[in-house]
């Protein structure tokens, strides 16, 4: 579960002399917290801090708290003596609110007001755009990063979204600082481009990457009971459209290895996984790999983001959607119709089955086009509709970035081949949409969700310190 730190700040000094400011002020507050609320994500409101003292006792509280970021709300002046300690102190990103009650004052009604005194304590009630420069300033100058948000408590939809936006993106670095990546086999060998480092990954993103043995994959497959493996035949006939060829014998070598991928995922608390291997013709191993399709296929639908050929940025991009709640599906393009102007994608292997456009198919190959063995595949498009692309990019300069693109999945004829595949419109067109995004140098596969999110990733690659590149 995500941890948000919410704090308001104001001045002490002006309690006194304007009585009802902070207690107006602290209500503001509670409708902040509210609007923040959501499943998934716990709140540790501070209150209003107004001094020094309680900065830094806000601060102290985050930081033992281990909150994932800060909501700064700034509900009228203060001084960013008293903004300084708390974000020093908790070393998370900081989001600052900058939030007026209403649109506009009622000027007539306020001026119309015979207490200067009252009217002044009315007028800091509006005061929230008043000290975001200092803030910003002293954040800078600190070589704090903060971002803000500008709007209204109520009815101011681009504001909530935007907050949303923070929000989910604040779970996101959550789940990342805490998933564990398996790797499983090697790279393909010769794609230059999906090769990478993994300790800078784990730099950039969090998490935990566990090396993993194709043995012991083949070791649990062994002691499979033939019971289990009838039972998980007929969660396949439950879960996908079987085609015709497909055998028993067929199912139960998936089934097989489909349970036995379960414990492995379950053994190491895995949240994601990248694969590929190829082993000596007729053996084990080669044996357990053809047949994994269909296992992985359903531990995507389960949130266990899996990505073929090794493709372990992939598997982060697939985490980052499926996290989005966007789903998430392994993906590269392999044509263009270009009397459609659409592009397709799609890849051998596993696919999100929870983002199909109707039933998953599986369909029997006699060869794995670039690989060895044979087996159960599936065919499936990605849900007609919004949908965004999203790729984990090795960044010459150091490090990675996130490149992403919306577009719509649209009907049309597929290919089919037994393999994930779909047609997709960008507004930009087909052919400056694959010039755009080939110029940004990523590796050929990307993750495919449902949904618009680009501006959600865009908040958790300021949230990463990381760069962000949308195409469309």
């Amino acid at each position: 579960m995500a941890r948000i730190g919410l704090v308001g700040i104001g001045l002490d000094t002006y309690w006194p002399q304007f009585p009802g400011l902070e207690n107006r002020l602290q209500g503001y507050l509670a409708q902040v917290e509210a609007r923040l609320a959501r499943p998934g994500v716990a709140i540790d409101n501070a209150g209003l801090v107004d001094s020094v003292d309680k900065a830094f006792a806000a601060g102290d509280r985050f930081r033992a708290g281990d909150v994932d970021a800060i909501f700064l709300y700034v509900t009228t002046y203060a001084l960013s003596s008293t903004v300084l300690p708390i974000v020093q102190r908790a070393r998370v990103p900081v989001i600052v609110l900058t939030l007026q009650p209403d649109l506009s004052i009622d000027y007539a009604a306020f001026n119309a007001r015979s207490n200067r005194t009252d009217m002044t304590g009315d007028w800091l009630a509006w005061c929230a755009a008043c000290p975001a420069p200092e803030i910003a300033n002293v954040l800078r100058r600190a070589r704090i990063t903060c971002h803000e948000v500008v709007g209204t408590l109520r009815d101011d939809d681009p504001c909530w979204q935007e907050v949303g936006a923070w929000v989910s993106a604040i779970r996101v670095t959550r789940t990342l600082a805490y998933n564990r990546c398996g790797l499983m086999g090697r790279y393909y060998n010769g794609m230059l481009d999906i090769y990478t480092d993994v300790t800078q990954l784990q730099a950039c993103f969090g998490g935990h990457f566990e090396m993993l043995e194709i043995d012991e994959l083949a070791a649990l497959r062994r002691e499979v009971p033939e019971a289990d493996a009838m039972a998980r035949v007929d969660d396949f006939r439950e879960h996908f459209d079987l085609q015709d060829g497909v055998s028993d014998e067929e199912l139960l070598r998936a089934a097989r290895t489909s349970i036995a991928l379960d414990l492995l995922v379950a053994r190491y608390g895995l949240g994601s996984l990248a694969y590929y291997h190829e082993g000596a013709p007729g053996s084990e191993h080669q044996d357990v790999i053809g047949s994994v399709i269909l296992g992985s296929s359903l531990l995507i639908d389960r949130h266990v983001a899996i990505a073929g050929e090794y493709e372990v940025k992939n598997a982060l991009a697939m985490k980052i959607m499926d996290s989005f709640d966007a789903g998430g599906s392994f993906s590269e393009y392999y044509a263009m119709d270009l009397a459609d102007d659409v592009v397709l994608f799609g890849h051998d292997g596993p696919g999100h089955i929870g983002i199909a456009q109707g039933r998953t198919k599986v369909r029997p190959l006699s060869v794995y086009h670039g690989k060895p063995s044979s087996g159960l595949s599936v065919e499936m498009s990605v849900a007609h509709g919004p949908v965004t692309l999203l790729s984990v990019v090795e960044d010459p300069a150091g490090g990675f970035f996130l490149l992403h693109a919306q577009g719509e999945s649209v009907p049309g004829p597929i290919l089919e081949i037994g393999n994930t595949n779909s047609r997709y419109r960008f507004p930009i067109g087909a052919r400056e949409f694959v010039k755009r995004w080939n110029a940004q140098g990523p590796a050929h596969h990307c993750a495919i969700g449902l949904g618009l999110v680009g501006e959600r990733i865009d908040k958790l690659a300021a949230l990463l310190g990381l760069r962000a590149v949308q195409i469309c």
